[in-house]
C-alpha cells in the first residue's frame, strides 16, 4: 500500500497523541469535558492541537482519495502526504511549546500539501 494511504491513518492517530498529552497528569475520564475546560498551559494547548488536528483530517483524507482517483502519480501523492504528516507533527510541537508564529507557518505548509493534492488531481500540476 502506498505511503499516502498510510498517511491517512497516521493523520487519524495524531489527534489521539495530542489528547493523551492533554490528559497526562490525571485528567478525569469520568467527566472529560469539564476537566478539559479547566486545563491550562501546555496541556490546554495540546487539547487545542487535538481539536485542530481533527479539523484538518477530513480535508486531507479527501485530498488523498481524490488524487488517487484522478491518477496523480504515486510519488507525488506520497511526497505531499509526507509533507502534510510532518507539518502536522511540527504543528503539534509548536502548539504545545507555545510558538504561535512557527505554528502558523507549519499549518500553512500542511494546508499547501492538501491544496497541491487537489490541484494535482485537477491536472493543474
Amino acid at each position: 500500500m502506498q505511503f499516502a494511504f498510510w498517511a491517512i491513518l497516521i493523520a487519524a492517530v495524531l489527534p489521539l497523541l495530542y489528547a493523551a498529552l492533554s490528559k497526562s497528569g490525571g485528567l478525569s475520564n469520568r467527566a472529560p469535558r469539564p476537566a478539559q475546560a479547566a486545563l491550562q498551559g501546555w496541556r490546554l494547548r495540546a487539547h487545542w492541537a487535538q481539536q485542530n488536528s481533527w479539523e484538518a483530517f477530513p480535508v486531507f483524507a479527501a485530498a488523498v482519495i481524490v488524487a488517487f482517483l484522478n491518477l496523480v502519480p504515486q510519488q507525488h501523492m506520497d511526497a505531499a502526504a509526507a509533507v502534510f504528516v510532518l507539518a502536522r507533527l511540527a504543528y503539534g510541537v509548536c502548539y504545545v511549546m507555545d510558538w504561535p508564529t512557527a505554528r502558523s507557518l507549519v499549518w500553512a505548509v500542511g494546508y499547501a500539501a492538501v491544496l497541491y493534492l487537489f490541484l494535482a488531481a485537477a491536472h493543474l500540476f
